[in-house]
């Protein structure tokens, strides 16, 4: 009889602690603390994204040579074909700051494959220690390819560092991870319509 009371004992406690253990990632996801981006290396308490599809029609006239959303707050991109036929949403690394972040209608004016990177003067205010120019290669920041807009300085490209994805980790850019930034660039041209949010 004592083994069997011990038995569902055995069986409450381990049926309990395994409820707990999974609900405890959906109580974290509803602490209402405000998350602090800064060091990569720093723990993420909360690296949420309200991913959701969108119609491009409140966004966008028409979507004449493809078009881009990059909504900064929910940190994804959203393309759009000129057919319309074609949607894909994925995630982004955006701005660290506000004032690093550029809203608006610009368009895609360049392309490059295997980019390579020099700090804006900005950066080498801010970042003296870092390299004057970066080639192509694991190394550089701009990932495996790149989309200039319009606005100088500002681009939609790649990343190695994949920590960054879903994060305020740019300094001005929006990242994708190099396996979508690669399919985007398939898909886009110059003259694509992009409108920051």
């Amino acid at each position: 009889m004592t083994n069997k009371i011990d038995n569902k004992l055995s069986r409450r406690v381990f049926l309990g602690a395994s409820t707990a253990c999974l609900a405890a990632p959906a109580l974290a996801q509803n602490d209402d603390s405000t998350e602090v981006e800064r060091d990569l290396s720093e723990v993420v308490r909360r690296n949420i994204s309200s991913f959701r599809s969108l119609d491009w029609r409140p966004y966008f006239n028409n979507t004449k040579n493809g078009a881009i959303l990059v909504d900064i707050t929910s940190r994804a991109l959203h393309y759009w074909s000129e057919d319309q036929s074609f949607y894909k949403l994925y995630p982004t690394s955006v701005p660290l700051t506000e004032d690093l972040t550029r809203r608006g209608r610009t368009s895609i004016i360049r392309k490059v494959e295997g980019p390579s990177w020099s700090p804006t003067p900005a950066m080498i205010k801010r970042n003296p220690e870092w390299p004057s120019f970066v080639g192509p290669g694991p190394d550089n920041p701009l990932g495996s390819h790149a989309l200039y807009l319009s606005w100088k300085y500002y681009r939609i490209h790649g990343t190695h560092d994949t920590r960054k994805i879903g994060r305020r980790s740019s300094n001005g850019c929006i990242g994708l991870y190099n396996e979508h930034i690669a399919e985007l660039y398939g898909m886009t041209k110059n003259g694509t319509q992009v409108l920051l949010i």
